[in-house]
């Protein structure tokens, strides 16, 4: 590859395999990943721990007041095969994935006081371009002037299959219906939401990822990202 690099976005709703095709394209690229979802899990899954968030209630005030205290960085595992976030110093990367998460995490994300610091954090962490950066509200709101942003889609129902099937694989015991109800709320809150609700960049290409497999959405995404970096050379 060439030395000159861009910054790439990739918004679109839960569960379209966003996270898998940014790290897919970050491994080939040798670009650093940032996966902004997981930022947003972590932050919940303190609203959790810390009894701050129910199914009834939601206590911002006091996430709030304790977000300044709270660390999160990304550390590579090789286990892994890629960077794991950490919460104050603890590896949460296997908590954050539970469905109990999800259903909470499209509410946390909605408290402006959250996403602005989550955003200044991403912003710093794709400062030097080279950075593949997958969420919400990356091509409008985090880089607005991305060189290449894709705005991902699928049915709810395919998404909801994927979803539960990925989630079994992981142990949990969830059902279908559940995990497929789970999708419609959080596509519903975060299009939705008053602060940087989920809505496709004007520049951005969208890809229906409904009946691709794994591969053919890695080398179809692939081949925008090459031809983006070879015109800015």
């Amino acid at each position: 590859m060439t030395d000159h690099k861009i910054t790439i976005a990739i918004d679109g709703f839960s569960s379209t395999g966003k996270s898998t095709v940014a790290k897919q394209l970050a491994k080939e690229l040798s670009y650093v990943y940032v996966d902004t979802g997981a930022m947003y899990r972590a932050i919940s899954l303190y609203a959790m721990r810390s009894k701050y968030i129910t199914e009834d209630s939601f206590d911002k005030v006091s996430l709030i007041k304790d977000l300044p205290s709270l660390d999160l960085k990304f550390i590579f595992d090789a286990s892994r095969g890629y960077a794991a976030i950490y919460l104050n110093d603890e590896n949460i990367e296997d908590e954050i994935r539970t469905l109990e998460v999800s259903q909470y995490v499209s509410r946390v994300a909605a408290v402006s006081e959250v996403r602005e610091k989550l955003v200044s954090q991403q912003q710093q962490m794709g400062l030097e371009k080279g950075v593949v950066m997958d969420g919400r509200d990356i091509g409008t709101v985090v880089f607005p002037n991305a060189e290449l942003k894709i705005f991902m889609t699928a049915t709810a129902e395919e998404r909801a299959g994927r979803r539960f099937k990925e989630m079994k694989q992981l142990g949990q015991d969830v059902n279908y219906d559940e995990v497929l109800q789970n999708v419609m709320n959080r596509d519903h809150l975060d299009t939705t939401r008053e602060d940087s609700p989920l809505v496709k960049a004007e520049d951005a290409i969208e890809i229906d990822n409904s009946s691709l497999n794994i591969d053919e959405q890695f080398q179809k995404i692939l081949k925008l990202a090459t031809d983006v970096i070879s015109k800015h050379n």
